[in-house]
Order: C-alpha cells, then structure tokens, then sequence
C-alpha cells in the first residue's frame, strides 16, 4: 500500500511539474537568419512573430546566383501540441514534426515515421545566433547549419 501510495505521489509531483508549450516560448526563433556570407550555398531563413496560433516561415538557398532549394514552413499550435510544418519545394502534402522539447533557448520536433528528417532541432546562441540541426533520430548523423541574424 504505502508503494502505490508513494508511486501515486510521483506521478502527481511529475505531472503538476511538466510545462505545455506555447509559441510564445519560440519567440526567440523569429526574425530574419542567414548562414555566413561568402559560402557556396548562401541559406535564409525567415520567421514571423507569432500571431494566430501560427509562425510562419520560409527558406531560400541560393548558389551560383540561382535558387537551387526553397521551402515554405509554419508552426502551429493545435490542440494535441504544437507543429513544425514543412512543405519543401511547396510540395503537398506537408510533412508534420510535433514539439517534443522546449526551453529557453532549444526546440526538438520529431516525427518518427518520416524517412528523413526524423527530427529538426533549433538552438539559439547569442541574440544574434541560432543553429538549426536535422538528423535521422538520436545517435544518428547530425547536418547543422549556423546562422546569425540578418542586418
């Protein structure tokens, strides 16, 4: 008895303490990003402040004076969670990676099911840095890209 009463217990301290996310605690990803001049590949990465239950975002990869990649995106808070919503190329249907994590300065969106990303991972350094990961899970191959914000 005093097992299921000290588990019961837990289980209540662990819920009362988990947080639920909103967008406004992703307002350090809007605003205007992009990688270090001068590469071959030149990315952009724009989002809006929240407003709606939606940021909106877009990116651009520009090499040799040609957009070779574009993608639409938002995040959205629905009400299972909130969603990082990919549309690469503009193709349809949208890929959907939900909220797993979210700090300060860290968000994980993950979806299992997709080939590849399985996960997006965006994390702010300074006030003027932000690195944006992708991978196939945990313990995979990780591709990262930094960038700062545009002036």
């Amino acid at each position: 008895m005093l097992r299921n009463s000290v588990l019961i217990v837990l289980l209540l301290t662990a819920n009362a303490s988990m947080q639920t996310s909103t967008l406004t605690d992703l307002a350090w990803m809007s605003g205007s990003w992009e990688t270090v001049p001068g590469a071959k590949r030149q990315i952009e990465e724009h989002w809006t402040a929240a407003a709606g239950a939606t940021m909106m975002g877009m990116s651009r990869t520009v090499a040799g004076e040609k957009t070779v990649e574009f993608e639409y995106l938002r995040i959205e808070q629905r009400a299972d969670g909130i969603y990082y919503v990919a549309h690469p190329k503009a193709r349809c249907p949208a890929t959907d990676f939900k909220l797993t994590h979210a700090s300060a300065n860290e968000a994980v969106f993950e979806n299992p099911q997709h080939d590849f990303p399985k996960r997006i991972i965006y994390r702010k350094g300074t006030d003027d840095s932000l690195t944006a990961s992708i991978d196939g899970g945990e313990g995979t191959k990780t591709i990262s890209y930094a960038y700062r914000r545009m002036k």
